[in-house]
């Protein structure tokens, strides 16, 4: 089974190499080699920044399809799924599944009886785990004026699928309810916005690790727990929870020994 290091950043390193190469041959004399030279870097550049935007989609399937396994410096194996960390340790092995949080609305825009209701139901949903389960919240202060046309943006985006339902000639009433929330939720934060309230933002994330006394079986029960997390943050937390993969994966696993020091860094890292 081929084994590697790294992640879509050793794809992107690679298609440079290969603009280069392309480079260099439209640099020698002749017609073939400048029409190959072109093609080649060509080649490179697309290759470089569709593993920089997609890293995280394109890895997986390559690692899947060419069965490779991925090795951490400090001997973590990533399998050819991408979707679960393993460690060997000492015959037992230990796999972590890792998911991410979307959140929409914050705590602030609640009444008190709702966040009485939604804390009270969250504890009476993670009690039903039997195992021990990892959130983590990453927070930092949006920049404003950014902010602000990102929430103009979306609102418009919103105002614009709710308009095209209205006007069809059967429209769907569940789908106007959809986007009337989404329109009324960016209206809410851009009016706290524009009433001077700092825009805080999170990334959160959720971890959960399986052991077994085989790697098969540490995974297999890892992706089982992922599941069953999944469905019970989304259902008590009223949020979307998708599963982590490739590189998004790996950020998570990152962060759980150091973190972006600015909010630059940390919203360039999830672009």
């Amino acid at each position: 089974m081929p084994t590697a290091i790294g992640g879509a950043k050793s794809y992107i390193i690679g298609s440079i190499a290969v603009g280069i190469i392309g480079a260099l041959l439209v640099s020698l004399p002749g017609g073939p080699f400048v029409i190959l030279g072109g093609f080649i870097a060509c080649c490179g550049s697309l290759g470089a920044m569709l593993f920089w935007k997609y890293g995280y989609l394109l890895v997986p399937l390559i690692t899947q399809k060419t069965n490779i396994v991925m090795i951490t410096e400090e001997g973590y194996e990533i399998p050819p799924t991408q979707d679960v960390i393993v460690k060997n340790a000492n015959g037992i092995f230990y796999a972590s599944a890792f998911l991410g949080i979307k959140i929409f609305e914050s705590a602030t825009e609640k009444s008190q009886e709702e966040n009485i209701a939604y804390s009270q139901f969250f504890e009476r949903a993670i009690s039903n785990l039997k195992y021990v389960t990892k959130i983590a919240y990453l927070l930092y202060v949006e920049d404003v004026g950014e902010k602000r046309k990102t929430l103009e943006t979306k609102r418009a985006e919103a105002q614009l699928r709710l308009a095209r339902e209205r006007d069809k000639p059967q429209p769907d009433v569940l789908k106007i309810d959809k986007y009337e929330r989404e329109a009324a939720i960016w209206d809410a934060q851009l009016a706290r916005l524009i009433k001077g309230v700092k825009p805080m933002g999170v990334i959160a994330y959720a971890q959960t690790t399986a052991v077994g006394l085989s790697k098969d079986a540490a995974v297999a029960a890892a992706r089982t727990q992922a599941s069953e997390l999944r469905t019970v943050l989304a259902n008590a937390l009223n949020v979307e929870v998708v599963s982590l993969s490739g590189d998004e994966m790996l950020k998570c696993f990152e962060w759980e020994k150091f973190f972006p020091a600015t909010p630059q860094e940390l919203e360039e890292s999830v672009i």
